[in-house]
Formats: structure tokens, sequence, C-alpha cells
């Protein structure tokens, strides 16, 4: 069953606003990829907090802007996808700041004012899956 801001698992009660809104927007994919409610909810919950405790403010005010989660949402459930699992973590920039992005995807997952900021989020990343961080100077060179 997906779910949206006014309808949404116990659970997600004492989330902050935020924090609920990402955690509905992971739930909601995961059900689409075929997860059971009893697993996708612990893990959105999981990933949404330690979203909201890592994103920058800018990255907040930006989701904040994005429409809430909603029931009949569509996801991208192609197996496309999965290779960009274990794919190492690109940071580079763009026209919108510096992007942190799996090697091979067509969006970025988080775009950062700073580079820094960006070289960080992507190193955490990559520690989670065991993969490496490939690095882009502004002139969009790779660093060695």
């Amino acid at each position: 069953m997906a779910w949206n801001m006014k309808d949404y698992p116990n659970s997600m009660k004492n989330m902050q606003e935020l924090e609920r809104k990402k955690a509905i927007d992971i739930a909601n994919a995961l059900l689409a990829e075929g997860y059971n409610d009893e697993r996708a909810i612990p893990i959105a919950m999981s990933q949404a907090e330690k979203w909201y405790d890592s994103a920058s403010e800018t990255e907040k005010r930006k989701f904040s802007k994005e429409p809430n989660p909603d029931k009949n949402d569509k996801h991208d459930t192609s197996s496309s996808n999965e290779e960009l699992i274990d794919a190492n973590e690109v940071v580079k920039y763009t026209d919108a700041g510096w992007a942190v992005m799996a090697q091979g995807a067509e969006k970025p997952s988080d775009v950062f004012d700073t580079k820094r900021e960006a070289v960080e989020r992507a190193r955490k990343i990559a520690k989670n899956k065991k993969s490496q961080v490939k690095e882009y100077r502004k002139d969009g060179s790779l660093i060695d």
C-alpha cells in the first residue's frame, strides 16, 4: 500500500515533516520495486533519517519545494537501475551546482553549492556501496 503526507504508517508520526516526506517518497519507491510494507517502512525511515541528518539547508529547501509524495506516483522500476547500485560516485560541476551521482546515472542524487559538500556526500555514499569517488574539476577534467 502506497502512502502520502496525510495517510502514512503510524511509525512515521513522530518524524520531522520534511524527514517524513522523504521517508514516504522512499517507501513508495521501495513498494514499486516489490518490497513488502514490513521491509519498506523501516528501510525508508532509516534512509530518510540519514538524509535529513546529512543534507545541507539548500538541499532541504529544494526538497521541501518538490511536490509531496502521492499514492499514485510513478517510480522507475527498470532493472537498468540495478547497475547503479555498485557504481562509483561522481562529483562534477553542473549549471545547478556541484552534482553527486552514480557513474552512468542520468540525474544527480544530490546537488550542492560547494564542491567540498559534494565530495563529502559522495564519500559517504561510496563508503556505503564499497565503491570509489571520481572527482572532476570545474573545467570537466578528472582529478587522478
